[in-house]
């Protein structure tokens, strides 16, 4: 049994969850199943990512499928690779910021769409089994133009008249996330746009010198907090390994938690697009839903996971949905997520508004604290559930199980699930203007948990 099919993608340990041959066969019934005839492959920098990609083309090709080679780039990449050539499917072999000795896939059919769950069911189920149909052999030619289509579509979402001179630190944590950065960054350049950048940690190094790049732990924000300072950058920019998630830092070196990076981003789109219906996931929404109700919105709450966000993106026609996990989604980009786009329109917005990031977050910061994610390790993650819920379900205004147990008391609010990914117990509190009252929500709250 093939152990690395995960709720959304591939990922697994070297050697023991993943190797040549899985990916190999991983390949081959990707295509076998899709009925793929042209697929996008591309991977990031880890040292593994090579052989894995080697062995995965291998398995298409064995399909039948031909291969359009993307090298070395960003899972959006792929993702926009896939529509821009009309491609049947899309793998992008990447661990984003999993730990060293580990690998991963993440895959796409037709018009950049996730697979879903009968189709991740039946690819696993082929690869495992190594019962493949007869195939023809395909072919593999580089995606030449591949990069400047996607920078064509990035550079796009902004308007450059509205840019104003900024100082941005970028941290590229040696990920995949340099070379692409470059590229966006001359055709901005190109276009006028009056920005200065200071590099850091930019080109890609599988070996990752200075850490795994996930800048969502907190044990990893203080280097690119100090470097934004040490710069008088006016804004940090750091990103995941593969850049499908990037983490704002304000000119005083503040983390700027996700939630409030989808009220901004929520707050760019309406302003460009009156009425438009932004969607967010259920952990921590007072920000969001504030944002939109001011911009004149629809605010659509969305089980959290890019399957469910990819799916209502699609149903509503929302043009843009944020998780605060740092994955954001744009209708204009395939209803896909990118790490490149967000950068951009808030850089944007600060040059529309004339304020720095620090005054655009401090009303959301003190108008609707939270408690950021807190995570518990339980043996039985449905009792603890239930406890909260027998102790404090009678007091709750409203009652939402869109996506765990969320519970709604008026002044404060609580969303309690368990991971998709990790056998965890997630809880967020917030409130409204008083950051005592999520301290004391997060108390009772961990007290029923822990039993």
């Amino acid at each position: 049994m093939l152990t690395c099919f995960k709720a959304y993608d591939i990922r697994g340990r070297l050697g023991e969850e993943l190797n040549e041959d899985i990916a190999r066969r991983i390949g081959r019934a990707f295509a076998h199943v899709l009925g793929a005839r042209k697929v996008c492959v591309g991977r990031d920098c880890r040292a593994s990512s090579s052989a894995l990609m080697a062995a995965c083309v291998e398995g298409l090709l064995a399909a039948g499928a031909d291969v359009l080679d993307l090298g070395l780039c960003g899972t959006e990449e792929m993702y926009h690779a896939v529509t821009h050539f009309g491609a049947d499917g899309g793998i992008e072999v990447t661990a984003s910021h999993n730990p060293m000795d580990y690998n991963g896939m993440k895959m796409v059919r037709a018009g950049s769409a996730p697979l879903d769950p009968a189709m991740m069911r039946a690819v696993h189920d082929m690869a495992n089994s190594a019962d493949f149909l007869a195939g023809g052999q395909g072919r593999v030619a580089p995606a030449a133009g591949a990069r400047a289509g996607y920078v064509a579509t990035v550079t796009g979402f902004a308007d450059p008249v509205a840019l104003r001179p900024l100082h941005l630190l970028v941290n590229c944590g040696n990920g995949a996330a340099g070379p692409t950065f470059d590229a966006l960054a001359e055709a901005l350049q190109a276009k006028g746009a009056p920005f200065r950048y200071t590099r850091l940690h930019h080109d890609p190094d599988g070996s990752f010198p200075n850490g795994i790049p996930n800048p969502l732990l907190p044990e990893n924000q203080p280097v690119t907090a100090q470097a934004v300072v040490a710069a008088g950058a006016d804004i940090g920019i750091a990103f995941d390994g593969d850049f499908d998630r990037c983490f704002f830092f304000d000119e005083a070196g503040e983390f700027v938690p996700g939630e409030y990076v989808v009220a901004l981003l929520a707050s760019a789109f309406l302003g460009k697009e009156a009425g438009a219906t932004i969607i967010h996931d259920p952990r921590v929404v007072r920000a969001t839903q504030d944002a939109v109700a001011r911009g004149g919105g629809r605010a659509v709450m969305a089980r959290t996971g890019h399957a469910f966000l990819k799916a209502a993106m699609r149903e509503t026609g929302a043009v843009y949905g944020g998780e605060m996990s740092a994955h954001h989604y744009f209708r204009d980009f395939m209803a896909c997520d990118s790490g490149m786009i967000p950068w951009l329109l808030v850089a944007e917005l600060m040059g529309r508004t004339g304020q720095p990031l620090s005054a655009l977050v401090g009303r959301m910061r003190a108008g609707f604290p939270s408690s950021g994610e807190i995570n518990f390790r339980v043996q039985d993650a449905g009792a603890a559930v239930a406890r909260v819920e027998a102790a404090l379900g009678a007091k709750a205004q409203a009652r939402d199980t869109t996506d765990g147990l969320s519970l709604d008391f008026g002044a404060w609010r609580l969303n309690l699930r368990s991971s998709n990914t990790e056998p965890l117990l997630r809880l967020n509190v917030e409130a409204q203007d008083d950051a005592a009252l999520v301290a004391r929500g997060v108390e009772e709250v961990r007290a029923l948990i822990l039993g």
